[in-house]
């Protein structure tokens, strides 16, 4: 069990108001403020400031959330197996859209007689909610597409995977080459902001100085699927991983868009927290994960 003042630290860290640590917490403020002043006092630092009454972590209470988040995920990790001595081993992991939808299940077949002994769980979303439940230790590990700092996690490459345009069979676009800057006369289809599949697309469009907004028309929709049923319908076009439209590639409803200055492959990691007792638990998992990955 983690220790209780670490535990208000936490709170406080992400609600930054003394009054709704408190309230979640079911405690007084005043036990709160007693909380983090034992630790400041235990620590010889301040762990907290304020700037323009906003609280705000010291580099110092910067460095304790971290080791605290990993103290908190790894102590959930330890007491589930105690409890759970005579059960399954548990593994509860992290997969993006794309990754969960169209790279596990390969995957996970090929294993499905290696996990008779494990009671496993997958969660599919974007990057950056992935990254957030990793940080709070809902989950063990994450899969995710996209940009992110990896010098917080321990990281390991999964595999690579072409980044691609594409339109319905019938557009113009599908028979010729296509300038970069032809794009922006067309309504762009994306997926919403903090999934993967976006953060690699604005960092391409960066790269010529143009961002999402250079589109005039622009839909964003959260399921993968929605946007190719509308780009299939000649709605517009959209960008994302070869890997999620091979098989409409294959039946020519949707064609790869022959652009322009586009020639983008990105990795997909595997992310999990840096200095974790159970990294190599993790990392056992993701060379299982590689010995059934389909190219």
């Amino acid at each position: 069990m983690l220790d209780f003042r670490l535990l208000t630290f936490l709170t406080l860290c992400e609600e930054r108001s003394f009054t709704r640590t408190a309230g979640k917490l079911c405690i007084s403020q005043p036990a709160v403020s007693q909380h983090i002043h034992f630790l400041e006092k235990y620590y010889g630092t301040k762990l907290f400031t304020y700037d323009h009454r906003t609280l705000m972590l010291t580099p110092q209470g910067e460095r304790l959330s971290e080791f605290a988040r990993l103290s908190k995920a790894d102590w959930a990790k330890a007491e589930e197996g105690i409890r759970c001595a005579q059960e399954k081993r548990k593994i509860s992991f992290g997969a993006t859209l794309t990754i969960g939808e169209f790279v596990m299940p390969e995957i996970l077949e090929g294993m499905i007689d290696d996990l008779s002994d494990t009671n496993l769980t997958m969660l599919v979303d974007n990057t950056q909610t992935l990254l957030e439940k990793l940080k709070q230790g809902e989950i063990d590990f994450a899969i995710v597409e996209g940009l992110f700092n990896k010098n917080e996690y321990t990281t390991r490459v999964l595999s690579s995977a072409r980044f691609i345009a594409v339109c319905a069979g019938g557009h113009p676009f599908a028979l010729r080459r296509v300038s970069f800057d032809e794009i922006f006369t067309q309504r762009l289809i994306v997926r919403e902001a903090g999934s993967g599949t976006r953060s690699i697309l604005e960092q391409a469009l960066s790269v010529h100085n143009q961002n999402i907004s250079s589109f005039p028309r622009r839909i964003e929709i959260a399921n993968l699927n929605v946007i190719k049923e509308l780009v299939k319908k000649g709605l517009g076009i959209t960008f994302l991983y070869e890997k999620a439209v091979e098989k409409e590639l294959r039946e020519g409803t949707l064609i790869r868009i022959d652009l322009e200055e586009f020639d983008i492959v990105r990795n997909f990691h595997f992310v999990c927290h840096k200095g974790s007792r159970f990294e190599d638990e993790y990392l056992s998992f993701l060379e299982q994960c590689r010995r059934f990955l389909i190219d």
